[in-house]
């Protein structure tokens, strides 16, 4: 269907229907320029599978010559 082709439909309807029918276009327009939301992790999802040293906050020998 052409643009002209829905301009003739448009303009044969209502006043209160082409309102409708802007307010439709305009809710398209706006899901088009939404940017698509990413799939949020579920929480928890990782866990028991990362271990954490019970040291990991102790200073490391590497640096002990520096201090």
């Amino acid at each position: 269907m052409s643009a002209a082709d829905l301009f003739v439909k448009i303009n044969a309807l209502p006043t209160e229907l082409q309102k409708e029918v802007g307010e439709f276009v305009d809710k398209l327009l706006k899901k088009l320029q939404k940017p698509s939301k990413k799939r949020e992790r579920p929480l928890g999802m990782f866990k028991g599978k990362i271990h954490v040293a019970d040291d990991f906050d102790a200073p490391l020998d590497d640096f002990k010559d520096l201090a």
